[in-house]
C-alpha cells in the first residue's frame, strides 16, 4: 500500500472509537500490528482496512474478553469464531449468576432477608405462562389465597397453578437452568401481573426465592419482588389426579370456537357435542353455531357460564383446542391439542341452576 493511504495512530484511534495507547498496547500483545512504522521517529500507521479488526477487538474487550480469548477468535473463521464468543459468554453469565448468589449470601449475613436462586427463565416465556393462567385467578375477600399464582419448581420444570374454583389451570415451562431443589410458594398475582411488562422485555430472568417474596431478576440488574401468600393453596394436585375419566372427546379449532363464543350474548351458554361437530348456543336460544370437530365418545350437551368458559379457551395456546368432557358436573378439561402442557378446567353449571335465575328475572 501506498505510505500516502496510511493514516496516524491518532486519527486511526478515533475512527476506530480506541484510544492511542490502547492501540499500542494490542500491537505490543501481538494482536494488532501497525501496517507502518518511521523507522526515524517510530511514529505507527494504519490502513483503513484495519478498521474492522479495530473495532471487533473493542468490541470484545467491552465484554471483558481476554486477549488470548481474543486473538483465539481473530485467528478461527467465522463458525468457530462464533462458538468461541458463545462459550466465553456462557461462561460470562454463569459467573454473573455465581456472583449473585454469593452476593445473597453476603448480603444474608448483614442483615438483608436470604434468598436463594430457584431457577431462570427466558422472560418472553415466562410471561406468556404466567398471563395464561391469570384468567383463574379469584377474587373472593374471604380467600386471599385464590388471587395467588401457585410456581412449583423441581430439577427440570416450572409450573404455574391458578383457581377460582369454578376454573383451574396449569401451564408448565422448561427453565434454560434449573436449580437442583425443590421449590413452591404462592405469588401474589397482582404483583405478578404488574411485573409481566418488565419480565417480558428481559431476555433471561433468574427467579429468587424469598422468606416472604419472589424476586425476577433481569440480567441488566432489574429487580421486580412479588409477595408471597402465606396461606395454603387448594390441592389442585388431588382434584387433577381425582378426575374421572372422561368419555367424550372433540377437538375444534380454537379461532372458530373463539368466534362462536364471541357471539354469544347470553350469560349461560350450552356446548352440545355431537359425531363430527361442536354446537354452541345460548340457553335462552333455539338457533346455534355448529362447528366442525374431531369427535370420539358418546354425545353430550353441558352448560356453562360465559364468563367460565371464554377465558378458558382464550388462553390456550396453538390453533386447535381439545375438550375432555365428563359428566354434567364434571369439570371439563380444555387442553391446546398441539402443546399439551397447558391445561385449564371448568366446571359446568346444573340446569337447574340457569333454570332458577331465569324463573327469578320472569
Amino acid at each position: 500500500m501506498p505510505e500516502s493511504d496510511l493514516i496516524t495512530i491518532g486519527a486511526f484511534a478515533r475512527s476506530c472509537g480506541i484510544t492511542a495507547s490502547a492501540l499500542r498496547f494490542y500491537d505490543d500483545s501481538g494482536l494488532l500490528a501497525p501496517a507502518g512504522v518511521d523507522e526515524i521517529t517510530g511514529y505507527r500507521y494504519y490502513a483503513p482496512a484495519q478498521v474492522d479488526r479495530a473495532v471487533t477487538i473493542r468490541r470484545l474487550r467491552d465484554i471483558d474478553m481476554p486477549l488470548d480469548g481474543i486473538a483465539g477468535v481473530l485467528a478461527a473463521d467465522a463458525h468457530d469464531a462464533a462458538a468461541l464468543i458463545d462459550t466465553y459468554v456462557a461462561g460470562l453469565v454463569e459467573r454473573t449468576r455465581q456472583a449473585r448468589r454469593t452476593a445473597e449470601v453476603v448480603k444474608a449475613a448483614l442483615g438483608e432477608p436470604s434468598g436463594w436462586w430457584v431457577a431462570t427463565v427466558r422472560g418472553p416465556v415466562l410471561a406468556a405462562a404466567v398471563e395464561q393462567i391469570l384468567a383463574a385467578t379469584g377474587t373472593d375477600p374471604d380467600l386471599p389465597v385464590l388471587a395467588g399464582v401457585r410456581v412449583e419448581a423441581t430439577s427440570d420444570s416450572l409450573t404455574f397453578t391458578a383457581t377460582d374454583r369454578y376454573r383451574l389451570s396449569t401451564r408448565t415451562v422448561v427453565p434454560e437452568q434449573a436449580g437442583s431443589s425443590e421449590w413452591a410458594a404462592t405469588v401474589d398475582g397482582a404483583e405478578l401481573s404488574a411485573a409481566l411488562p418488565e419480565i417480558r422485555g428481559a431476555h433471561l430472568v433468574d427467579i429468587e426465592a424469598g422468606e416472604r417474596s419472589v424476586r425476577f431478576r433481569s440480567a441488566d440488574g432489574v429487580v421486580r419482588p412479588c409477595r408471597t401468600l402465606a396461606e395454603p393453596f387448594p390441592d389442585h394436585r388431588g382434584l387433577l389426579a381425582a378426575l374421572p375419566v372422561a368419555p367424550t372427546h372433540a377437538v375444534v379449532s380454537k379461532h372458530e370456537l373463539m368466534g362462536a363464543l364471541e357471539q354469544q350474548r347470553a350469560r349461560y351458554l350450552r356446548l352440545t357435542v355431537s359425531p363430527d361437530s361442536v354446537a354452541l348456543a345460548g340457553t335462552d336460544e333455539e338457533s346455534a353455531t355448529v362447528l366442525s370437530a374431531l369427535v370420539t365418545g358418546p354425545s353430550v350437551d353441558i352448560f356453562f357460564g360465559f364468563t367460565i368458559l371464554h377465558p378458558a379457551v382464550a388462553t390456550a395456546i396453538g390453533p386447535d383446542v381439545r375438550l375432555d368432557i365428563g359428566g354434567p358436573t364434571d369439570p371439563m378439561v380444555v387442553r391446546s391439542a398441539d402443546n399439551g402442557d397447558l391445561t385449564t378446567l371448568a366446571m359446568p353449571v346444573a340446569p337447574s341452576v340457569i333454570d332458577a335465575e331465569n324463573g327469578s328475572h320472569t
